[in-house]
């Protein structure tokens, strides 16, 4: 970020805080204060000391160069050597928080490094440099975790951003970016945030769920699991849709992992998230716009761009405008078997949705035209929820079968059924075939893929939810 924008930054964001107030405090003074309650306020002050002090003292940038071993090592032992120094009246376990705070501030993101480690958090929600929280379990839960100010926080942001090529400041307020291990950040910062820079970042786990997981933990059952593997194989169009949080990408990334190893793919995608296995593919990632306003490269580019690059399949992170028209010309131009999300809370929903990303790519269709081509295309809809007890769900799998006059004709093949709540507020409630026989099922067929049609006609619960 420029100086200009710094300066603007902090001159918005003036008001007096608890990490202002003790920046002027000297190491004389935090000797004579128990850290025990100082807390994580005392953490980062000396924190912050100890990593000025280190600017002065050790040349950072070889630091840095170093194999991270080697520079964690060395950045251990002259912090060490530092508190050392200044006889700071630490006890051992805080002497060591700092040390690794230390580390943190210069080879990692700060504060948030330990979060980032910890593989119960599925989402950190930095609000404001004081309020960070963190969804566990589906569950939002308020951290211990402090910024020293807003320019501390905007620092870490300005880290995270950098490492992919993008930026962040007053020309360019929003950005989306992404960690070393895939997990999704966006960031706001002032004047957009009028309480300082935000942030949130959706983690992803370093050991990936299989539908093996997903079966154990309810997401879904046996039959589906069977069901969605052979649509794969067989080469169906699929929208995964559902809201915010959802686990599309999770879902995505495991009916990927049915692809066959000689296809070639060709992923796009705003950030980069999906971690596909396959040894044949191709990732895109959309590009913003620069400091003069160009440059910039969307994703409906890329899924042109895609087809030209002899894909087997197109795989499309999210669908989110204009682009729709493009990915359902590739379906239905003989790149079948090509997957993709968008946001919606049914299947009927998600069919409206895309209806309405159609029109934004400029071109007047008619209803029945466009209807047409998206029933056309698109061959089979995943419905996935979160419940109120953090749980995640497939609660529909729904086939596309056609028109019957402007109307796009669906039939549900894979339900799930609430039936209450039990005594700790978890979501109770099974899941059901509906007794339709798909038609894609000659298909299926057809590729060798031979699937017991009582799967689809058993309308007694398959197997119960935990």
């Amino acid at each position: 970020m420029n100086n200009r924008g710094k300066t603007n930054l902090r001159s918005a964001n003036s008001r007096p805080n608890a990490a202002s107030k003790n920046s002027g405090v000297k190491v004389a003074e935090l000797s004579s204060t128990r850290m025990s309650d100082m807390g994580d306020a005392g953490d980062n002050e000396w924190i912050k000391r100890t990593h000025e002090s280190l600017l002065k003292a050790l040349d950072l940038s070889r630091v840095i160069s170093m194999p991270t071993d080697k520079a964690r090592a060395q950045i251990r032992e002259a912090a060490t050597k530092l508190l050392d120094d200044a006889n700071a009246p630490l006890s051992a376990s805080t002497r060591k928080r700092v040390v690794k705070g230390v580390e943190n501030e210069i080879l990692g993101h700060g504060p948030l490094e330990p979060l980032l480690e910890d593989p119960s958090v599925s989402d950190i929600l930095v609000n404001r440099y004081d309020s960070v929280y963190v969804e566990r379990a589906g569950k939002l839960e308020k951290t211990a975790v402090l910024f020293r100010d807003d320019q501390h926080l905007l620092n870490i942001i300005d880290r995270i951003v950098a490492n992919v090529g993008r930026r962040i400041d007053e020309s360019s307020p929003m950005v989306d970016a992404r960690l070393p291990d895939g997990s999704r950040v966006n960031a706001i910062i002032p004047p957009l945030a009028l309480d300082g820079p935000a942030m949130s970042i959706r983690r992803f786990k370093k050991d990936k769920l299989s539908t093996d997981d997903l079966i154990n933990i309810g997401s879904m059952n046996d039959a589906m699991a069977e069901v969605l593997a052979a649509i794969v194989k067989a080469q169906l169009n699929i929208v995964v849709s559902g809201g915010t949080g959802t686990g599309k990408t999770t879902i995505l990334n495991i009916l990927s992992s049915h692809i066959g190893s000689t296809e070639r793919i060709i992923t796009i995608e705003d950030s980069a998230e999906l971690q596909l296995q396959q040894p044949h593919v191709v990732r895109l990632e959309t590009r913003p716009q620069n400091i003069e306003g160009k440059g910039e490269i969307a994703q409906r580019e890329l899924v042109k761009n895609s087809l030209r690059m002899r894909p087997d399949r197109v795989i499309i992170g999210e669908v989110r405008g204009g682009e729709a028209l493009d990915m359902l010309q590739a379906m239905n131009t003989g790149h079948d078997g090509s997957l993709a999300t968008l946001h919606a809370n049914t299947p009927r929903d998600a069919i409206s949705r895309l209806e309405n990303m159609v029109s934004m790519a400029g071109l007047k269709l008619p209803m029945s035209a466009m209807r047409s081509q998206i029933a056309s295309a698109v061959d089979v809809i995943l419905q996935l929820d979160r419940m109120e007890d953090g749980t995640r769900r497939i609660t529909s799998i729904t086939e596309i079968q056609g028109m019957e006059g402007d109307v796009i004709t669906m039939s549900e093949i894979f339900t799930y059924t609430r039936t209450g709540l039990d005594e700790d507020g978890n979501v109770l409630g099974y899941f059901t075939a509906t007794g339709v026989v798909p038609n894609f099922y000659e298909k299926l067929k057809q590729r060798g893929l031979n699937i017991s049609t009582t799967i689809f006609q058993e309308k007694a619960p398959l197997r119960k939810a935990s």
